[in-house]
């Protein structure tokens, strides 16, 4: 029975519920039936009916079809705190997860002006990650254009007719903050604390310093190979408080084609070589509309991408490659507006395509931040 109930894994925190000490007891009836007893990490929570089931099930694979019961308790503040030190892994509730020594490779990306398509190029290239069995997480730190809860369909609907849909909520045990999954994506971002997503959110440095701190300790995303922080435009505070924070994560810069774009674009990754940090590489979107017959018409002109990663390269030991271009395309935009990426929803569209092929180049790159290659460990 034991086996089986290994087989059940919490939706949220994604390990068996034995090894998170849900079982609470199990017992066979004198008719060869079952009783599990299960205790949830709290009460209300979003997958318990989820969870009863999977458990019903695995006890049924053992004694029979009908023949088990499950009888569903809350975890104490005892036992949920001991839970959330074990996933911890005895480190405090105020440790940073990716510390320099973590194998999780990171991820800073950045652009130098709103408008690049940075966060659906994020949520396209988090989700073609996940899809390669990879265990990804975002963090939204675009604390005032927070978009990648809706990029990736966790929203709610509206409370009241013609109002704002809302965001899915992470979930709260004790001190810790299980952050919400969409395709196989862990994601967190001030868009789920905020009751009303159109009301602006106005904080100073400090404030933002602070968000991106939690976030970073206080929300629980476990092991992961990838991590993505989605940073806002320009080079301000949220981009000095990631540098602090995360020194060692690599960034990687988005720009459209046009000079606009990619001369500004420059100046966010000499911010990020400031605060120690590598430049990866440059995504160039919006490279071209495909027509019909098979040409490209760059609407927003040429080069951009080439020139903002030759230019990145002075100072660096390596040059600073051109990931990838992405087209303009009409499926990607369309995936955006109605959450579901476009490398799941239409797959072999030139955008899609091209944002799997950078997702191949950063899988390959296996774990550690020096190139450390240990594998990819299976989800």
């Amino acid at each position: 029975m034991h086996s089986a109930l290994a087989r059940v894994i919490d939706p949220e925190i994604r390990k068996p519920i034995t090894e998170l000490d849900m079982v609470s007891g199990v017992t066979i009836d004198a008719d060869g039936g079952a009783t599990v007893s299960i205790r949830l990490t709290i009460a209300g929570c979003p997958a318990a009916t989820r969870i009863e089931t999977d458990v019903r099930e695995a006890a049924e694979s053992v004694v029979g079809a009908g023949l088990a019961r499950v009888v569903v308790s809350v975890m104490t503040p005892e036992q949920r705190r001991a839970m959330t030190e074990k996933l911890r892994g005895g480190q405090g509730a105020r440790s940073l997860q990716f510390s320099p020594d973590t194998l999780t490779q990171i991820y800073a990306i950045t652009s130098g002006k709103g408008g690049v398509g940075k966060s659906t190029v994020t949520a396209n290239l988090a989700v073609a990650l996940a899809a390669r069995g990879l265990r990804v997480g975002i963090v939204d730190a675009d604390v005032y254009g927070f978009s990648i809860p809706g990029l990736l369909g966790l929203v709610t609907p509206p409370a009241t007719p013609g109002g704002q849909p809302g965001m899915v909520k992470p979930t709260q045990v004790g001190d810790m903050i299980l952050p919400p999954i969409g395709f196989d994506v862990k994601v967190i971002s001030i868009g789920m604390f905020v009751d009303d997503t159109s009301v602006a959110v106005a904080w100073r440095g400090p404030m933002l310093h602070r968000t991106i701190t939690q976030f970073l300790t206080e929300v629980y995303f476990g092991d992961l190979d990838i991590l993505l922080l989605d940073l806002p435009p320009g080079t301000g505070d949220i981009a000095i408080s990631v540098g602090q924070l995360l020194p060692h994560a690599e960034v990687i810069v988005v720009t459209t084609p046009q000079p606009a774009a990619s001369d500004i674009s420059e100046r966010s990754g000499a911010v990020a070589r400031q605060t120690g940090q590598k430049i990866y590489g440059v995504i160039e979107n919006m490279s071209g509309l495909m027509q019909p017959d098979g040409t490209l018409l760059e609407i927003f002109g040429a080069g951009g991408g080439v020139d903002v990663a030759a230019r990145l390269s002075a100072g660096q030991d390596s040059s600073v490659p051109l990931l990838g271009q992405v087209p303009l395309s009409v499926a990607l935009r369309t995936g955006g507006d109605t959450g579901l990426p476009v490398v799941l929803g239409d797959p072999t569209d030139p955008a899609a395509v091209a944002i799997q092929a950078i997702a191949a180049t950063l899988a390959t790159r296996g774990r550690g931040l020096a190139g450390l290659s240990l594998g990819i460990s299976p989800r």
